[in-house]
């Protein structure tokens, strides 16, 4: 597929429209969000290919003879069977893909999948799941130092990406590392979090990657503007280092040193960059209601909140169980601004074993998915939406009301103490609840 240099394209304009005053507050904000998205995003050429795929069964290899070992307990080979079992069982779609040409508006939908093993993996792992859509860690999350890129991990998911009709550039998002604050104030460190950004940049061009998220940062305490303006120009460094990859910033739900919770510190980031073609904006649900952005009215990363709505609390709950709640997901899945671009789950999928302890069951962002698909073009004053809205809201029921009491003890021991919400925080406040 030919491409379109981005380097070439009209830098985008933000001013806002003369009516925008006439528009209640939290519409005026969502709406400013999307347009920023839809100029920024609006770069990226949609040629998704509406292809089901199935992972295809390994080859089978004939096992040795064994010789007869007469100690040998009946229950080890038992044993054996079993993990074979799981294993087949493992390598079994657990969803086949949506043809996204029968969805209007067609809507690529997946999940945060591993790459554990090689970022080839991470395709493996997405038709696992029925997705069509998906993000990834090209690297490890946590650590400063990583191995180069191996060159057989690339040349493999480049063509496992053909051969499941995933566009690298549309289909997937890789997510930053977590260590990573552009807006760091420390020469030595801010020269370390940008040799990780770019690295990952950098990897991204080689897998052919068109799309990069990262949490924007924090101030550390120092003045926002000028934190913003460190932000604006690790990024202008950084496309001026590469060539196609589109930076996008995440919305973030905490306050005090947090960068990224409002639309107004995202807009600001953008005025600084040079290259308005290879900046974006990524709108994380969960995040934007946790900062006071109320999207459960009809005006992304895909996540229901078990926080209450402006708690600063970044707690992912499952779609339709949180206070969002399904009607929020029903309006975005029915924005027609959406279409095309990558949707992303980063809901919890940890579920208790036979044994007691958390295990993930990957079954979870199936169905999800396929939800999500299923609310495209629905009704949502038809019994079968509000019947489905009604369960949902009743498996979360008990979550969502230990939160909320969380949430009042702090408010009233804050008001006790006299603190100011939008004030200085204490430190442990200024990173988010989940790292998503």
């Amino acid at each position: 597929m030919a491409r379109t240099s981005l380097r070439k394209k009209q830098a985008v304009s933000y001013n806002e429209d003369p009516d925008d005053d006439e528009m209640p507050q939290v519409t005026k904000a969502v709406a400013a969000a999307t347009k920023v998205i839809q100029k920024t995003m609006g770069t990226v050429t949609k040629t998704v290919t509406a292809k089901s795929a199935s992972v295809k069964p390994a080859t089978k290899r004939k096992a040795s003879p064994e010789p007869e070992i007469a100690s040998r307990a009946p229950t080890a080979k038992t044993t054996k069977k079993r993990k074979t079992k799981a294993k087949d069982d493992d390598a079994k779609p657990l969803a086949d893909r949506t043809d996204v040409s029968s969805l209007k508006p067609t809507m690529n939908i997946g999940a945060h999948v591993s790459a554990a093993g090689g970022v080839q993996n991470s395709v493996t792992n997405a038709v696992h799941i029925g997705a069509n859509a998906f993000a990834l860690f090209l690297k490890s999350q946590r650590k400063w130092t990583n191995p180069p890129l191996d060159h057989e991990a690339k040349n493999q998911f480049i063509s496992m990406c053909k051969e499941h009709s995933y566009s690298a550039g549309e289909h997937a998002l890789p997510h930053g590392s977590y260590l990573v604050n552009l807006a760091q104030a420390d020469e030595e460190k801010a020269d370390q979090a940008y040799k990780s950004f770019l690295d990952d940049l950098e990897r991204c061009e080689q897998l052919g990657i068109r799309l990069y998220n990262f949490h924007p940062g924090s101030t550390g305490g120092d003045a926002r503007p000028a934190a913003i303006a460190r932000i604006a120009a690790q990024l202008n460094k950084s496309h001026r280092a590469t060539k196609t990859v589109i930076t996008v910033l995440e919305n973030m739900a905490g306050s005090g040193n947090v960068i990224g919770s409002t639309w107004e510190d995202l807009r600001d980031i953008i005025a600084l960059v040079e290259d308005k073609s290879r900046v974006g904006v990524c709108i994380d649900t969960c995040h934007a209601f946790a900062a006071g952005y109320d999207l459960r009215t009809p005006e992304a990363f895909m996540n229901d909140s078990k926080a209450p709505f402006n708690s600063n609390r970044d707690l992912h709950a499952n779609i339709g169980t949180g206070f969002l709640g399904l009607r929020a997901f029903h309006s975005i899945m029915n924005h027609a601004p959406f279409a095309g671009m990558p949707m992303v789950l980063e809901t919890p999928i940890d579920r208790p074993g036979a044994d007691g302890k958390s295990v993930e069951d990957k079954k979870v962002w199936a169905n999800e998915i396929k939800l999500l698909e299923r609310l495209v073009g629905m009704d949502a004053e038809t019994k079968e939406f509000k019947d489905l809205e009604i369960e949902l809201q009743a498996q979360g029921e008990s979550e969502r009301n230990k939160i909320q009491d969380q949430v009042d003890r702090k408010m009233a021991k804050d008001a006790k103490k006299g603190t100011k919400k939008g004030g200085r925080r204490k430190k442990k406040d200024d990173s988010d609840d989940e790292s998503e």
